[in-house]
This record gives structure tokens, C-alpha cells and sequence, in this order.
């Protein structure tokens, strides 16, 4: 994250994204080749938590989860300014995308014998690509290089603690890498604030708000893939009873309704929204750099729900597999209503308000539920939220695609 400079014509030759009044700039074929590398990231991190679904292995899932998100947003952030069609930032996002994949191997045994392929790849890609963006800003204004001074600083000094950690094992290693992620995700809070750098404001973070805004989306989108992916290949290996036929059925129904309570109408509003704003850094900052983290975070732990209901519907929930069926879909709607809240400036959505509640309500009889019954109710609970913003939002629908969108 950092200010790109205004002053983009003393680039020579420049590497920035030419920008043009009321439009924005388009997601490129290298930036979803790079995705790629996602894709298996985040069925890695589903697979990882699924195999140990204590409450070690969860916080394991979930720092592993943070890195991946946050390597991946600042990358995100990088291209928003950086004109991917140009030869050299073409190499540095497939140096990335190596590195990415490299790490992505890592996911499943991070805390175990590949600590240091996984701290290794994400220093190199998080402290190379700030890198390169000083060298891309070399002949810009002296305050956009002061930005990524300040980001590579505090990058460079979260990396030591990163490659601390693969050199240690246990808790060592866990302490090392939990401190490491405390600080980078400090980071745009405190605005990169170094002595003697001085720090950013969201002003000076000219941010292209529709790029972001679609990045982002695809990222949902990729999510949302890897649920799909795990269903369809969960129900493909399982015995075609009538209750997996039914567990695929509401797997299916599930991940529809968090597909409709994210994209029909709330990531267009939000895209919007950025556009429009007259601080896109601060919107990018909050709503999309960490408001998108438990909207994504839910899809990853409602795929593992979704392979529990397959493989095991008649089983009656334990403490753990009732954390993952209920709390899948509570970090989904969390993050969707605090995302919706932020960058379209309204109140907390109540139907995301209300399925938060039933969702609470489930956790008392949840227990007592077999598996496939918890992911029922789940799926009911979404699909209410997903009609009910439809039908509260008739007239911002209207508004946004118009009457024959209806």
C-alpha cells in the first residue's frame, strides 16, 4: 500500500497504469494468470484445517490464512498502480506467482518440516516486490518513494522474524511468525510510520477504486471456486446414497447464497462507492484490505463444513465441527455486513443482523444435531438473508442496473 505519485509522467519509461477520467482500469490476463496460485493456496489451507480441526491446528489454519491473505492484497495494491502489460512488472508477477506456488506447497506442513520453504517464499515475494516498487518510482516525486522506504523498512524488519521462525520448530516458530504478522498488519494502520520517514495519509494513496474493487471480487470469486471444487469432488469419491445426494444439494444451495449475499448487488455498491469516494486510500485500506479477510475466511472454513456434511452427515457434531458449520457462515455474514457498512457509509444490515442471531441460536441445540441437519439449518439461515437483503434493496437495485435488471 502506498501513494502513487501524481506527478506519473516523470516515469521514464514509465511503469504505472495510464488512468482516464470515469474509467477504470481493467484487471489484466497476467493478474489472473497469477491467481492461479490462489486457487491452490486456498484449497490447501481448507485440506489443512479439515485434517486437524483442534484448536491448535485452527490457529495454525488461520496464521497461515493471514500470510496468504496478505501477501496476496499487496500484490493487489502493487498492480493497482503498476501497468502489468509492461515486460518488467510482467516478469516480477510471474516471480511471484513461482514463489507464491512454492509457498502454497508449504501450507500443509508450515508447522512442521517446510517452516522454512514457507517463510523463505513469503519474505522474498513481501520484501521483492516493494523492491521493485522502488526501483519503478525511482524517477517520481520524492514523497511516493518515501512510501515504499517506509514499506520496504517495516517489511524488511518483519522478514528477520519470519525467517527466525522456519529456523526454530514448536512454538518458537508460532511466536515468531504470530509477532511478524502483528506488525505487517499494524503496518497501514499506523500509516508505515518510520523515524525519520514521517508516515502516509490515506489522501496521498491514490488508489484506482474500481481495480481494487474487482480484484477483490475475484478473489471471493476464487474462494468460492475452491468450495465448489471441494463439494463436487467430495460427493464424486462418496457413495451416492440419498443423503449425499441431499448434502450436495445443500452445499450447493449454501455456497449460491453466498455468492447472491456478496455479488448481487453489495459488490457493485461497493465498487461504486470506491469510485466515487473522495478518499479511495482509506476505503481500499479498511473495507477492502481488511474487511475482505473474514468474507474469505468464511468461504475457506464453510468448504470444510461443506466436506463434513458429505463424508459424515449422519455423525453428531462435536464441539469442533459445530465451530466450523456455524462459524463459516457467522464470519461470512460479519464480514459482508461490516464491509457493506463501511464503504457504502449505512447502518449494520439487519438481515446480516438477524442471521448472526440465528446463527447464535443454532450454537445451543447445534451439539445435538447430526452434521447434515446443522448444515441444513446453516444453508436456510443464508439463503433468508440473501432474499430478504434482495427484497429490503429493490429500489438500490433499480438504481444500480435498472428496471430490467428486476
Amino acid at each position: 500500500m502506498s501513494e502513487t505519485p501524481r506527478e506519473a509522467g516523470q516515469t521514464n519509461p514509465s511503469l504505472l497504469r495510464l488512468r482516464q477520467a470515469g474509467t477504470h482500469g481493467k484487471v489484466t490476463n497476467i493478474e489472473l494468470f497469477f491467481d492461479l496460485v490462489f486457487v491452490y493456496a486456498v484449497t490447501q489451507l481448507s485440506h489443512t484445517l479439515l485434517h486437524d480441526l483442534s484448536a491448535l491446528g485452527a490457529l495454525h489454519v488461520l496464521l497461515l490464512f493471514l500470510a496468504v491473505w496478505w501477501v496476496w492484497i499487496f500484490t493487489g495494491w502493487i498492480t493497482n498502480w503498476l501497468d502489468p502489460e509492461r515486460l518488467a512488472v510482467r516478469l516480477l508477477l510471474l516471480a511471484l506467482m513461482f514463489a507464491g506456488l512454492l509457498l502454497s506447497t508449504a501450507l500443509p506442513e508450515a508447522f512442521d518440516g517446510r517452516g522454512r520453504v514457507f517463510a523463505g517464499a513469503y519474505v522474498s515475494m513481501q520484501v521483492g516486490r516493494s523492491l521493485f516498487m522502488v526501483w519503478a518510482l525511482r524517477h517520481s516525486s520524492l514523497a511516493a518513494r518515501r512510501n515504499f522506504y517506509r514499506i520496504t523498512t517495516w517489511l524488511v524488519v518483519t522478514g528477520v522474524l519470519w525467517v527466525l521462525g522456519g529456523l526454530h520448530e514448536g512454538q518458537a516458530r508460532l511466536a515468531c511468525w504470530a509477532v511478524a504478522l502483528a506488525i505487517e498488519y499494524l503496518g497501514p494502520a499506523a500509516f508505515f510510520y518510520v523515524p525519520g520517514l514521517g508516515r502516509s495519509t490515506t489522501g496521498e494513496w491514490d488508489v484506482e477504486g474500481g481495480h481494487m474493487a474487482e480484484r477483490c471480487s475475484l478473489f471471493v470469486i476464487i474462494a468460492l471456486g475452491e468450495s465448489v471444487v471441494v463439494t463436487g469432488s467430495s460427493f464424486a469419491e462418496g457413495v451416492r446414497s440419498p443423503e449425499a445426494w441431499f448434502a450436495f444439494v445443500v452445499a450447493f444451495v449454501g455456497c449460491v447464497a453466498m455468492w447472491w449475499i456478496y455479488f448481487d448487488i453489495g459488490a457493485e455498491r461497493g465498487s461504486r462507492s470506491i469510485r466515487e469516494s473522495t478518499d479511495p486510500g482509506r476505503t481500499a485500506r479498511l473495507g477492502y484490505t481488511y474487511l475482505h479477510l473474514p468474507i474469505v475466511a468464511g468461504i475457506v472454513v464453510s468448504a470444510v463444513g461443506d466436506e463434513l456434511s458429505l463424508s459424515h452427515p449422519h455423525a453428531s457434531g462435536d464441539i469442533a465441527q459445530v465451530a466450523v458449520l456455524l462459524g463459516g457462515p457467522a464470519l461470512y455474514l460479519l464480514g459482508n455486513a461490516l464491509f457493506k457498512k463501511t464503504v457504502n457509509h449505512t447502518n449494520f444490515p439487519l438481515s446480516h443482523l438477524v442471521g448472526l442471531g440465528l446463527l447464535i441460536l443454532l450454537a445451543w441445540p447445534a451439539t445435538t444435531l447430526s452434521v447434515l441437519a446443522l448444515a441444513v439449518l446453516t444453508s436456510a439461515v443464508l439463503v433468508s438473508v440473501s432474499a430478504w437483503e434482495t427484497l429490503s434493496l429493490r429500489s438500490v437495485r433499480r438504481a444500480l442496473y435498472g428496471t430490467a435488471q428486476e
